[in-house]
């Protein structure tokens, strides 16, 4: 584990165990304390032993000091929350309680409600209840509630209930982690895209995240004043003559560069990634009279702008991009930063959200191109199989910068399957696998004059994917899609001729969508055509649902998704907004309006 590279601490789970405040003759109050508590204990013990910051330490959850049954209490555990440094809050309840008088009243926390089912007390009549005034007062909460019947004394968790409160707590830590960081952006606009051209309501208000700006001459200016770590360069240059293998290079012989060219720029690309790693969260070992670069921007994640002002000059920054969005370095197995290459801002976004939630390293995309069964056939003579035959193809996703190494695939889990794990699971000998599968291709100087190295693999395996897009809409605002499915595997010669129908040297992923019959997920072709734009971010596993969760917390609604109906969770409050789960979503979050706003 490691020490967070980000100023601010990270978000803290509070459990508020609320009781019916009864005393009297029968004392209905102290009948309860016991198992309050102990559904407080058990919720804890779940969080703390399933979740983790993205530094890899177990989130940290405290208990109310005391079971609250009146609004003293409701009060005191405030304070002590405030004290804490709590964002988040569960209430759990076995019984009824005084609901306005227990209630989470803070309009700055994220708020869930595990009501025990039960038959000795009315634990579901609190929830209905407290729900309702959650609702009644513009306090979003999520409900939760087992399907089955449990005995009074028993403290295990419903396989239901932990899903729902698993899913709660990794969006809402994910969410309460951006407040308060930045986005740095690393130049602006890159070739005319949407994507690339800022809009700080959107992060301020929805995000929490402060947007920060440096032009790419300070990258120039700290190289030519030696403005970074001169024995992390020798160290990086090191590790990186041993471990990057340089691939071929497809420039006509007579546009090649020199050998001794070729080396300055290793160490030009290698520069370029300390210093932006030094740009987004400082470094406190920068030469003496640096003070003032030593502090960094405190980003959460970045962009860099690149093509074309800087590519047509200077060597590309695909290897800055590539290796800080892998789960290591020549400083070992760390936790992957987020970069986005071209400065697509709201790429970086969607790939920030997967991150946050699978604590895992990130694939930037062009969503390139859709192939047909009966394109491949008649391309390459192969009959497509499995998940792609269902989908009628799959699409092409290919991008000469931002793609992490992890998406190799070479990753296994104990069952052999190829997997992307999170950046602490992740082992030496799979770090060394992965380099040994990636090679490092000099820069096609039609796309980019100035030179670079572009890190060239495939995913040579099938693995569950989700895949995402972050979208603004002029007078809507923002809105994600959702795209579940599974990486494809294909045979090496059906591979080979169909990448090098574009650019050979770049890392390449097939993917195709799990398809639902109707809609934009009628097939692959159809995902494709409702794209809302040019590049996606991918994640291993199936995790919309969670990315669902998440969405709602901030107040986006998702435009496009092939998740199960009985996956998706959303605020209690989203209910009452229409019958359709995608209208009440819409509605929902124009009703409620920015998280941070």
């Amino acid at each position: 584990m490691t020490k967070s590279r980000l100023i601010g601490e990270y978000p803290v789970i509070g459990i508020r165990p609320t009781i019916d405040g009864r005393r009297g003759v029968l004392n209905v109050r102290g009948s309860l304390e016991e198992q309050t508590m102990n559904m407080a204990k058990s919720a804890a013990k779940l969080f703390k032993e399933n979740l983790k910051y993205t530094n890899g330490e177990p989130v940290k959850v405290v208990i109310s000091n005391t079971t609250i049954g009146r609004v003293a209490e409701a009060a005191e555990c405030e304070r002590q929350f405030k004290k804490e440094g709590v964002d988040i809050t569960l209430t759990v309840t076995p019984c009824w309680c005084y609901g306005a008088e227990t209630m989470d009243m803070n309009p700055n926390t994220i708020k869930g409600v595990w009501g025990f089912n039960g038959t000795e007390r009315p634990g579901a009549v609190y929830l209905a209840s407290v729900l309702a005034t959650h609702t009644q007062k513009g306090l979003p909460a999520f409900g939760i509630y087992g399907k089955d019947v449990q005995e009074a004394d028993d403290t295990s968790i419903p396989d239901d209930v932990k899903e729902k409160l698993l899913r709660f707590g990794r969006a809402s830590i994910a969410v309460s982690t951006m407040k308060g960081k930045s986005y740095l952006q690393i130049g602006s606009i890159c070739m005319g895209i949407g994507g690339s051209m800022m809009d700080p309501n959107f992060m301020e208000d929805y995000l929490g995240l402060r947007v920060e700006s440096v032009d790419e001459v300070e990258i120039i200016r700290r190289m030519s004043e030696g403005i970074y770590d001169e024995d992390e360069f020798k160290k990086a240059m090191k590790w990186t003559k041993e471990n990057c293998k340089e691939g071929f290079d497809k420039n006509p012989e007579k546009l090649q560069k020199t050998r001794e060219e070729k080396d300055k720029d290793w160490e030009f690309v290698v520069k370029m990634m300390l210093i932006i790693k030094d740009l987004m969260n400082g470094n406190k070992n920068l030469p003496k009279g640096c003070e003032e670069e030593m502090v960094g921007h405190n980003a959460i994640a970045a962009g860099f702008q690149g093509q074309r002002q800087w590519t047509d000059f200077y060597p590309n920054c695909d290897f800055a991009e590539a290796l800080l969005n892998t789960s290591f370095d020549w400083n070992g197995i760390r936790e992957p930063y987020i970069l986005a290459t071209e400065n697509d801002i709201l790429n970086g976004i969607g790939m920030l959200f997967m991150k946050l939630l699978t604590n895992q390293a990130q694939i930037f995309s062009d969503v390139r191109t859709y192939w047909s069964t009966d394109a491949v056939k008649k391309s390459t003579g192969y009959d497509i199989s499995g998940h792609a035959k269902e989908a009628d193809g799959f699409l092409h996703l290919i991008n000469s910068g931002a793609t992490c190494l992890d998406a190799t695939g070479v990753c296994k889990d104990e069952n052999g399957n190829s997997v992307m794990k999170a950046w602490y699971d992740i082992t030496k000998k799979e770090e060394k696998e992965i380099l040994e599968n990636t090679t490092w291709n000099y820069a096609d100087t039609g796309y980019f004059r100035g030179g670079g190295y572009s890190s060239r693999f495939v995913t040579d395996a099938e693995m569950p994917v989700t895949m995402i897009r972050v979208n603004l809409v002029k007078g809507l605002g923002p809105v994600v899609q959702i795209a579940e499915g599974w990486t494809v595997k294909l045979p090496e010669e059906v591979t080979e001729k169909l990448w090098k129908r574009t650019d050979y040297t770049w890392p390449c992923t097939w993917f195709t969508p799990r398809i639902t019959g109707k809609g934009a997920f009628k097939s692959a072709y159809d995902v494709m055509n409702n794209w809302g734009a040019n590049h996606g971010a991918t994640t291993y596993g199936h995790i919309g649902a969670d990315l669902i969760t998440m969405c709602s917390m901030l107040r986006i609604p998702v435009s496009m998704h092939n998740v199960d109906e009985d996956k998706i969770f959303r605020p209690s409050a989203w209910n009452s907004f229409g019958m359709d789960k995608e209208s009440q979503d819409y509605r929902a979050c124009e009703n409620y309006g920015p998280l941070y706003k």
